[in-house]
């Protein structure tokens, strides 16, 4: 640890009892690590949708301002009372943000397990990596091959085992092929490889013509965008192709989860040999695992009544697969970390650089084909 500087520059993001988000950098205590932890310098971590969660929250970014505070960056924007009422559990927590990352693992605690991974290049799942360094217990980090780049091993864990999550959910639940929204995503790339490997038919749901081209640059075979005039027709078609009877949507907000439902409902329909009012009896199962779109879900109900809408979340489902399951799939990223599950970043920026006004609205901005990767370290 002498090696170390003494202060570890981390950033928070914190909502004030007056409806204020301010997200800072601050220079923290440097951790020591347990005889059961590693502390790793973190290279690099990436921006998921799933951190701009607790980044920015209910904030109203329309109305951020960037200012300074002991010469370190600072955002502060006003909250709406919604926003207020939804972030009620944090009012007054400085929270430490970013769910991954990748980085070399520089002291260790007494264990032979800790000691053990002196020196390596590892993954790390666990929150808080949004800093020059982490201290995690060993079994949140996943040791990588030698030579592996931190941008490769900073998104091992959310979108290639959420991916593999979607494929181990719909053999568990006896489903035969899947539908996946905002498909031209660095995770929805991901599914696509893994299911031309594994031979599951997909059903990818994208919004323009342009994110069709990328998917079929990579060998998608069912691609609808929901821009088109005749998506639902096409969706309808594809379905009933694949006999898709599972959804996962990343939008969360609108219609796409109840067009699903309805365009399984037309298939399953198809399939029927005798009429029931009820509509068909195939169980139809729509996951909302993002939240794209905040506004209301909307469900025309269209789709008889053997069907379910539900949350997903990878922690849950790693802990209800077991550690067996969870082990196979971690090994299956490790082993294709530069093939399947590799991401491709659009933007590499510093941690000051991440609290710049403009470069934060157009991170925030989630756009398709912008993906953006924090180096600490520069």
């Amino acid at each position: 640890m002498t090696d170390l500087p003494d202060t570890n520059l981390t950033m928070l993001t914190l909502v004030k009892p007056e409806g204020q988000l301010e997200v800072s950098l601050a220079r923290r205590p440097m951790p020591e690590p347990k005889p059961h932890e590693v502390l790793v310098k973190v290279l690099a971590a990436p921006i998921n949708p799933s951190d701009l969660g607790l980044l920015f929250g209910g904030a109203d970014m329309t109305t951020a301002r960037a200012s300074t505070r002991d010469g370190l960056p600072l955002i502060t924007a006003d909250v709406p009372p919604a926003g207020m009422r939804a972030m009620g559990g944090r009012i007054g927590d400085a929270l430490a943000i970013g769910n991954e990352g990748c980085g070399t693992v520089v002291a260790a605690g007494s264990s032979p397990e800790a000691e053990a991974l002196l020196g390596k290049t590892v993954a790390l799942l666990g929150g808080e990596m949004y800093a020059e360094y982490r201290c995690l217990p060993v079994q949140m980090v996943m040791p990588l091959p030698d030579g592996t780049a931190p941008a490769d091993g900073a998104s091992c864990f959310v979108n290639p085992l959420t991916s593999l999550a979607f494929t181990e959910t719909m053999k568990a639940e006896g489903h035969s092929a899947i539908v996946h929204t905002a498909a031209a995503s660095n995770l929805g790339q991901m599914l696509v490889k893994i299911c031309a490997k594994d031979g599951i038919p997909l059903v990818n749901i994208v919004r323009s013509d342009a994110q069709v081209e990328i998917l079929k640059a990579i060998g998608a075979q069912h691609i609808v965008n929901s821009g088109a005039d005749d998506f639902q027709d096409r969706l309808t078609a594809a379905i009933v192709e694949t006999g898709a009877t599972l959804g996962f949507d990343a939008i969360g907000g609108g219609k796409l989860a109840g067009q699903m439902l309805a365009a399984m409902e037309v298939a399953a329909v198809k399939r029927m040999t005798t009429y029931s009012r009820y509509g068909s009896d195939t169980l139809k199962q729509v996951y909302i695992y993002g939240a794209l779109d905040l506004g209301p879900t909307v469900l025309n109900r269209s789709f008889g009544l053997t069907w379910s809408v539900s949350g997903f979340l990878l922690t849950p489902f790693m802990q209800k697969a077991g550690m067996e399951t969870v082990g196979r799939m971690r090994k299956r990223v490790v082993d294709e970390l530069t093939t399947t599950f590799k991401s491709h970043y659009s933007h590499e920026i510093s941690l000051t650089d991440a609290l710049s006004l403009d470069i934060a609205q157009a991170y925030n901005a989630k756009r398709t084909g912008e993906k953006y990767l924090i180096k600490p370290h520069g």
